[in-house]
């Protein structure tokens, strides 16, 4: 069961340009209980919350709708938590935050490879998942960090890598002229690395400045999403630096 708190640590931020929007989230999960008690602590916070008992319900409902981010279950009746981020996939880059009972590799390894952002394992806590929440969604309006090592851009706010070019102000990447689809996820990873080339990264820095992990994550989620970059990018951008991290090659 969701652990509740009875004073809520925060709400969404106002949206720019007017009052404050809810935050819409679509929250799949087959467990009746678990549904309506997440759901009821996500209103709490401010959020805006739809929800779908299966996969195919959610589907349609994120078809349909516009919703900021899916919060999906692993273990779901006629399309699973997994096959649903392929399909979602597809179409959008909207931030997927999984849920899974186990937390089992096998579970972690597959959501992350199916496109999730990120995972959280039950019984959830609902400040840890809020955070989660407020953190997917900063990645859609994250810029890139200014570092003495990254090349100085031109005045478009690009940055250049062989075949690979990258807009720190657009926020868009091309290679060899083709626009990429990124997920806020792969796009912040991506700046962390441009803004540092040449430079390891270790895993756990990372996880602090792109998963916002102050404590000692799951290193699984740097060295899937870091996978997952490679094959849109080309995989002789990022070295693997055995026993350390990451670097970007110039």
């Amino acid at each position: 069961m969701p652990q509740l708190h009875d004073e809520p640590a925060g709400r969404p931020a106002p949206r720019e340009g007017g009052p404050a929007a809810p935050v819409r989230v679509l929250l799949i999960e087959d467990d009746d209980t678990i549904r309506k008690s997440v759901g009821m602590a996500l209103e709490r916070y401010g959020y805006e919350v739809a929800t779908a008992p299966d996969g195919l319900t959610g589907l349609e409902m994120f078809r349909d709708g516009h919703h900021d981010l899916l919060l999906v279950d692993v273990m779901l009746p006629h399309l699973d938590g997994i096959g649903l981020s392929c399909r979602v996939r597809e179409t959008s880059q909207a931030p997927i935050l999984m849920m899974s009972a186990r937390g089992d590799a096998l579970d972690v390894v597959a959501g992350l490879e199916a496109g999730a952002d990120d995972y959280i394992v039950k019984p959830v806590d609902t400040t840890v998942l809020v955070a989660r929440i407020r953190t997917l969604l900063r990645r859609a309006t994250y810029t890139a960090p200014a570092t003495a090592d990254a090349p100085a851009p031109d005045d478009g706010g690009l940055l250049t890598f062989r075949d690979l070019t990258v807009d720190t102000r657009g926020l868009e990447v091309r290679a060899d002229g083709r626009l990429l689809a990124l997920t806020p996820t792969e796009l912040r990873l991506l700046l962390e690395f441009v803004a540092a080339p040449g430079i390891v990264l270790e895993r756990q820095t990372l996880l602090r400045k792109v998963w916002d992990y102050g404590w000692e994550g799951d290193s699984r989620v740097v060295d899937l999403t870091v996978q997952r970059l490679r094959k849109k990018i080309g995989a002789d951008h990022i070295e693997t630096v055995r026993g350390f991290g990451y670097k970007f090659r110039r």
